[in-house]
């Protein structure tokens, strides 16, 4: 990759935390590089490198555009055939103008009778007719697969490319789980933090981690250190899932991580989103049991419960979340709560078709909740962007 490819990545990235370059190209991270050296969890490597809510912002009058890449998927025996694509989204002055879906790159193979397994494979090109006379620029962002780790390594267009100016929107940055990394989403931009962005016309940076949503003090610092406008914070269904904290625990840990947004952001406003429905937790403690065939999953009541530390459940979650919320709220007017039940409760159980996450189609209605709730709307009123 020659120096003003790349620089011209690093400049036209955003929904970034930070960019490792290679000698080869360009890869977009959602945790800053130090955050990244303080887990040992391979999952949670693999989940900051998938490029949910990442995009790449350019100013051009080119007809067509072409991304040169190499992408790494996770491959589980469960996952549904149509996240197996590698698929970009791209719009011409907000307007979709396509997706490109892409194959034949590296897999992650996990979960399997013989063991994880590495393949490599091939670059591949996404291609975007972008219409237009090529005398007028416009703003063309390309929006990267949500479920695979991309680097690019090359950019290419019948005219001259150059990073697009910020639009000045507020700078939300969003952490949550899979539920809001979204893998199964059919396209980059039916992630439902990037479809509530486009509504409530944000600037997003989405942290959804696929099972790591734990509360980690890394997360939390990044988050800190951001210069957000807007934070929210969706939590509870990995803690649960994975059994990782008990109440004793859980409590402190979410106070914690409040605590270290505040240190660098002492007026921003904080969002807190308890957990959507899953049946399988909303009374039944973790750790959740994963067939490793078919994906079902369920949860795991203990033997003998102990009544002085009794274990999480949703039910419990949501409870606790909002008594968190409503203690700070006494002397921080800027902490606000929304019940996750009110974005995807019991008559949205049509789209939760593996039990815990929900369809496409589910990911947008919970993005249309999102961006029509009045919570939401204060949320959005009580910022205070700063000079840029």
């Amino acid at each position: 990759m020659n120096r003003a490819t790349r620089e011209l990545l690093r400049a036209g990235l955003r929904g970034v935390a930070d960019i490792s370059v290679s000698a080869t190209g360009v890869t977009p991270m959602r945790l800053p590089a130090w955050a990244r050296s303080q887990t040992d969890s391979d999952w949670m490597l693999i989940a900051s490198e998938q490029a949910s809510g990442v995009r790449l912002e350019l100013q051009t009058a080119a007809t067509w555009l072409e991304l040169t890449v190499h992408t790494t998927g996770l491959y589980l025996p469960w996952i549904p055939d149509h996240v197996r694509w590698a698929v970009f989204s791209a719009t011409v002055d907000g307007e979709p103008v396509g997706d490109a879906r892409v194959t034949g790159g590296s897999e992650r193979h996990l979960a399997e009778p013989g063991g994880p397994r590495f393949v490599r494979g091939e670059p591949a090109v996404a291609r975007f007719d972008l219409g237009g006379t090529g005398l007028e620029e416009r703003r063309v962002v390309v929006w990267l697969s949500q479920n695979e780790s991309v680097e690019i390594l090359d950019v290419r267009a019948d005219a001259a490319l150059s990073p697009a100016e910020p639009l000045g929107r507020l700078r939300w940055w969003h952490h949550g789980s899979s539920i809001s990394h979204c893998i199964e989403a059919e396209t980059p931009r039916g992630v439902w933090p990037v479809a509530a962005a486009d509504q409530l016309d944000l600037d997003v940076t989405n942290l959804g981690f696929a099972a790591n949503a734990h509360l980690d003090p890394f997360t939390a610092r990044a988050m800190r250190d951001s210069g957000a406008d807007l934070f929210s914070l969706k939590v509870g269904i990995n803690i649960v899932g994975g059994d990782t904290m008990k109440r004793r625990t859980f409590v402190p840990a979410v106070h914690g991580f409040l605590d270290t947004i505040r240190e660098g952001a002492p007026t921003a406003p904080i969002l807190v989103i308890s957990p959507i429905l899953c049946p399988m937790h909303e009374d039944t403690p973790g750790p959740t049991v994963t067939d490793p065939e078919t994906g079902e999953r369920r949860g795991t009541p203990p033997i003998v419960p102990d009544p002085l530390e009794p274990p999480l459940t949703l039910r419990s979650v949501r409870e606790i979340l909002r008594g968190i919320v409503a203690a700070r709220a006494v002397a921080d007017t800027r902490i606000f709560f929304l019940d996750g039940l009110d974005l995807f409760g019991a008559d949205d159980i049509d789209e939760l078709p593996d039990g815990l996450h929900p369809s496409p189609a589910g990911y947008l209605r919970i993005a249309d909740r999102f961006a029509g709730a009045p919570v939401v709307s204060a949320w959005i009123d009580a910022a205070e962007p700063e000079p840029r």
